[in-house]
């Protein structure tokens, strides 16, 4: 298959999706959570603290589809589902990754900046 010359920054480019998908914040979380290997629902809804059940389950859906996510259903009684990271999942850790330790490196001067304008740009309900 011939590689198509993508560009996101066109808006009927069909790499604006695949960005939209990697580049939310449910999908950075989930698949930063499974980087420690193969996980439950269950597991996973607690290492994300504060996602929905639906909104974990549409995200997970999401990357499956998209081949960033494997799910695997045991079968057992009752049935075991895991989840774990394709190929292209674990690629995609090394931005996730960056993009984490960017967060964690600037956060404290986000925070501040936010307060500051803020400050300076009330808001008339606050007037």
């Amino acid at each position: 298959m011939n590689q198509l010359p993508f560009d996101p920054y066109q808006r009927a480019c069909p790499s604006r999706s695949v960005l939209d998908r990697i580049a939310d914040r449910w999908t950075v979380l989930v698949l930063g959570a499974l980087e420690a290997g193969p996980l439950r629902f269950t597991a996973i809804a607690h290492r994300v603290d504060g996602v929905s059940q639906k909104m974990l389950t549409q995200t997970l859906r999401g990357l499956e589809r998209d081949g960033l996510v494997h799910r695997a259903v045991h079968a057992e009684v009752p049935p075991r589902v895991e989840y774990s990271l394709t190929a292209a999942g674990e690629a995609a850790l090394e931005p996730i990754r960056a993009i984490e330790r960017w967060t964690l490196d600037h956060a404290g001067e986000v925070l501040t900046a936010r307060a500051v304008y803020d400050a300076e740009h009330p808001t008339p309900s606050a007037r």
